[in-house]
């Protein structure tokens, strides 16, 4: 009996591992809004959906790091469903920066005016069978900072 079960669970975990999943890309981060209490920075997920239905996205999670330091972090929950078909679905990720760290990440720019930067998000779906599954991502780049002129 446990050599059937064995196999079962090997049989299971072969057609699991060979599943389509769903293709995820952080493309972009930019800055979104500056006010007084701080920027917003709008971060962009193409996530391709391989299955001819849509697929629900639970949430999206995220950290922004800059300088070995953790700039910020959080969760975007139910951000809406995946669009079937083999479509790509835009997902944004609005990242709140406070307003101190971002001076304090200024006075670290120098005289490029950029700041570098790593973001990772981790992307939550429902996939039918299989359940919940996260694609993790990750992007490092650098992040024109707005001048002064752009602000006011």
């Amino acid at each position: 009996m446990a050599q059937l079960v064995d196999k079962a669970k090997g049989f299971v975990a072969d057609k699991l591992a060979n599943i389509q999943k769903p293709e995820a890309e952080l493309a972009d981060v930019t800055v979104g809004h500056v006010g007084r209490d701080g920027a917003t920075l709008a971060g962009r997920v193409d996530v391709r959906n391989p299955y001819s239905h849509a697929i629900p996205v639970c949430e999206v999670t995220y950290t922004l790091r800059s300088a070995g330091r953790t700039v910020a972090s959080g969760t975007v929950p139910d951000p809406g469903s995946l669009a079937g078909d083999g479509a790509t679905t835009r997902l944004d990720v609005p990242v709140k920066v406070p307003y101190d760290f971002l001076v304090s990440l200024a006075k670290d720019a120098g005289r490029d005016w950029d700041i570098d930067y790593e973001m990772r998000v981790g992307l939550t779906v429902d996939l039918p069978v299989v359940g919940k599954l996260t694609l993790p991502l990750t992007k490092s780049g650098e992040l024109k900072l707005p001048t002064l002129s752009s602000i006011f």
